[in-house]
């Protein structure tokens, strides 16, 4: 019996450690199946930012958003792109929204066969005050959610 190959796979991002650790699973799979690595990063909407644009001289508002894309280009090349082989096809994504919504139109978008994204792992009051982007993706989401718990939590079992 064979394996379901994944020949379209979307890793979700937030650049944090947790996501680094499972883009070592998203990445292994792309590379075995020979699929397109999506390596999805969501902006979160900021309530604030059309009032703080909106105070704020336009050169300046450039200014900040110029250098928060270098900043990002930055983070995908030391967190991701530096760590892929020639021949495992890949495409960085940035998209800006609720991070759920966005994570589930992108791989309906794409036709996706596969969501890999990491967890922090909160529970209590933090999960409930904070919620869950793996939890809300995995309740919305048409296609397979293989979602990876911190390091740290997956060494302590």
């Amino acid at each position: 019996m064979g394996y379901p190959k994944f020949k379209k796979l979307v890793f979700c991002t937030d650049l944090s450690e947790n996501a680094d650790y499972a883009f070592e699973f998203a990445y292994g799979i792309a590379k075995r199946d020979g699929g397109l690595l999506y390596i999805l990063h969501v902006i979160p909407d900021n309530l604030y930012r059309a009032y703080a644009e909106s105070c704020i001289a336009k050169e300046t508002v450039e200014k900040i958003h110029k250098e928060f894309e270098e900043n990002l280009a930055n983070n995908y090349r030391e967190h991701y792109v530096k760590k892929i082989e020639n021949g495992v096809p890949f495409k960085i994504v940035t998209k800006s929204g609720r991070e759920d919504d966005e994570i589930v139109k992108f791989a309906k978008q794409e036709k996706a066969d596969l969501i890999v994204m990491g967890t922090h792992g909160r529970t209590g009051v933090k999960h409930v005050l904070l919620g869950s982007v793996a939890e809300k993706v995995l309740r919305q989401s048409p296609v397979p959610v293989f979602v990876i718990p911190s390091r740290e939590k997956l060494e302590r079992s």
